[in-house]
């Protein structure tokens, strides 16, 4: 509960909204410091009331009434929330527009309305607040994208995993976006209790800088910055294209790594940061239906022109026997697999808890294929990412092993592109951490 209730006026005249006003009247966390059907008549109140959120609800919403909100303005800089009982595009653009919070549908669950005025008080509070860090070209930051075809495959694991690697172990100033704007589900799993998401960021007005991107991070104990999906999926259109390129350049500037959680689905925003993503981690698992559709994604992903040394397949749960090697998934792929990540019961606990495993379980062997991961798509790490494998320890003799297996790989990829093979390089001249990693039966044959 918040040490004290958030003082909101509510002026204006819609359907529910008597219900909407009744509900958060009774609320222990919210004060009703005043009503005004008209914005004409709540001039006086306003100025005396002391309000923190400004509720504006519209008898017609098929524009926002730029001449009410003036009116409110010459009163109050507090945050305004739009009431409305339907939505359209425009509508929402004039809002942005006119720097409204937020858009609010009516009829609306008590949690979801006390929820959003707290969000608007939270960001007021914010603004003018300190900035993410020290400003920089952004030319040193690596945007890592991490995407499936399929859902179920433990990306969204992976992510928050790896931020909180980087930002723990690897002191990089790390963001995570979950960009899965329907559904994402970062902060549950980072145990975060989010005040806003990307949606507020981008409905906030003025301009975007990494001052402002300050204001709407999640701080996690790891160190790891989340910039969380929204909490409506209805909500998902209002991140378009160009705001989510703005979020992105202004991240650039404070950050070291931009990891970038994505839906299972090629969506316009997905595409805009694939434009924008340095490594492009293609999640999958030693399943039929999964590796079909990491072999459609790369497909898909050529036919779209994009750069395919960018991806990297990267296998989940890659030590489940399930009968398969690792030359027939590749062969099947048509593509080398070179990242790994084992199974391990921790995983699921920590995940109903809410911390990272690479926090609950800093020695187990996820933990250091995690780290080997960052560590090899780390903006210090030289050559091509792509010549990095990362360590999944699953025995001594697939360790023993190691400098077979690479040599193995790179005189394939040298019969593949027609080329001599070079010689292997020592592991400790690797571009980063080496990784074996054992799929299925393939010990035993």
């Amino acid at each position: 509960m918040s040490e004290q209730p958030i003082r909101i006026f509510i002026s204006g005249a819609c359907a529910g909204l008597a219900e909407a006003r009744d509900a958060l009247a009774s609320h222990r966390d919210i004060e009703l410091v005043g009503t005004a059907s008209e914005p004409s008549k709540a001039g006086s109140k306003l100025a005396s009331t002391g309000a923190q959120v400004i509720l504006h609800a519209l008898q017609r919403p098929d524009t926002v009434p730029a001449e009410e909100i003036a009116k409110i303005r010459e009163h109050t800089s507090a945050p305004i929330i739009l009431l409305v009982t339907r939505s359209t595009p425009s509508l929402l653009d004039e809002a942005v527009a006119l720097g409204l919070n937020d858009v609010m549908l009516l009829p609306q669950l008590t949690d979801n309305l006390v929820f959003t005025v707290k969000k608007a008080h939270s960001i007021g509070s914010m603004s003018g607040t300190g900035g993410a860090g020290q400003r920089r070209s952004g030319d040193s930051c690596r945007v890592i994208t991490l995407f499936s075809p399929k859902g179920g495959v433990g990306k969204t694991v992976l992510a928050t995993s790896m931020g909180a690697m980087y930002a723990k172990r690897l002191k990089k100033r790390t963001l995570l976006i979950d960009l899965d704007l329907q559904f994402g589900d970062a902060a549950i799993m980072l145990g975060a209790d989010p005040r806003s998401t990307i949606l507020d960021l981008v409905m906030s007005h003025g301009d975007l800088d990494s001052d402002k991107l300050a204001g709407f991070i999640t701080h996690h104990e790891s160190g790891l910055h989340l910039l969380p999906a929204p909490l409506r999926p209805e909500d998902d259109a209002l991140v378009t294209d160009d705001r989510l390129a703005s979020v992105l350049t202004a991240a650039k500037q404070a950050y070291d790594i931009i990891l970038i959680d994505t839906a299972p689905n090629f969506t316009s925003t997905v595409l805009t940061a694939l434009d924008r993503t340095d490594e492009l981690m293609l999640v999958g698992s030693l399943e039929a239906t999964s590796l079909k559709s990491v072999k459609v994604c790369l497909q898909t992903l050529e036919m779209l022109h994009y750069p395919l040394e960018k991806c990297h397949v990267v296998l989940n749960r890659a030590d489940t026997k399930v009968g398969l090697k690792k030359d027939q998934v590749e062969k099947a792929l048509g593509k080398a697999v070179r990242f790994g990540i084992p199974s391990n019961k921790a995983v699921p606990t920590a995940i109903n808890r809410g911390v990272p495993v690479v926090m609950t379980d800093p020695k187990a062997d996820v933990t250091r294929a995690v780290r080997d991961l960052c560590v090899a798509f780390s903006p210090e790490a030289t050559g091509d990412v792509d010549e990095a494998q990362a360590t999944v320890k699953l025995s001594r003799r697939e360790r023993k092993r190691l400098a077979n297996e690479t040599q193995r790989a790179q005189l394939r990829d040298a019969e593949l592109a027609g080329t001599e093979p070079t010689e292997a390089a020592p592991a400790a001249q690797a571009s980063g951490a080496e990784l074996e990693f054992e799929f299925g039966d393939e010990a035993a044959a």
